[in-house]
């Protein structure tokens, strides 16, 4: 399913680590346009899904292109629901979005069948089943309650200082 909701657990965790750093907002926003491939692929009924935007080469592409209009775009959105936030970094854009961007990649490549991550220099896909998919999931959603943990722990220890 394009889209999932799955792939902001480690988008979570990264947060928590890299703080004003990474961009959570382009992080998410990467998701996404990783995803519009499928999305027409699913359309239009075509037999594979995951296809060039789905290899490391798409992700670095798709990745500068979410870090270049996530920066502008996230820093609007905040501006304009008023959201208090550190200063709105490049660095913190093009992190969220190459990192979104690669990390789709790897997940991506562990469940989906069609996937060949090396595009064009080899058409093998060596995570496939790497572990089931319930157990991606179970890390995915195990990354995020982590990240949120260690945010919570963070904030309620800056408010201690």
């Amino acid at each position: 399913m394009p889209f999932t909701p799955i792939h902001l657990g480690p988008g979570l965790a990264f947060k928590a680590i890299g703080g004003r750093h990474f961009s959570f907002m382009v992080f998410g926003g990467a998701q996404v346009l990783m995803d519009i491939e499928p999305l027409i692929g699913i359309l239009r009924g075509w037999a594979v899904l995951h296809g060039r935007t789905h290899s490391l080469l798409g992700a670095l592409l798709i990745g500068l292109l979410a870090g270049a209009i996530g920066r502008p775009i996230s820093a609007t959105c905040l501006r304009w629901l008023r959201i208090p936030h550190a200063p709105f970094t490049w660095r913190a854009a093009f992190a969220g979005g190459l990192i979104g961007t690669y990390s789709h990649v790897l997940l991506d490549a562990i469940m989906h069948y069609d996937m060949q991550p090396a595009w064009p220099l080899s058409p093998a896909n060596p995570l496939l089943r790497w572990i089931s998919v319930d157990e991606l999931h179970l890390w995915c959603v195990g990354l995020g309650l982590c990240g949120i943990g260690l945010m919570v722990v963070r904030a309620a220890w800056n408010r201690l200082e």
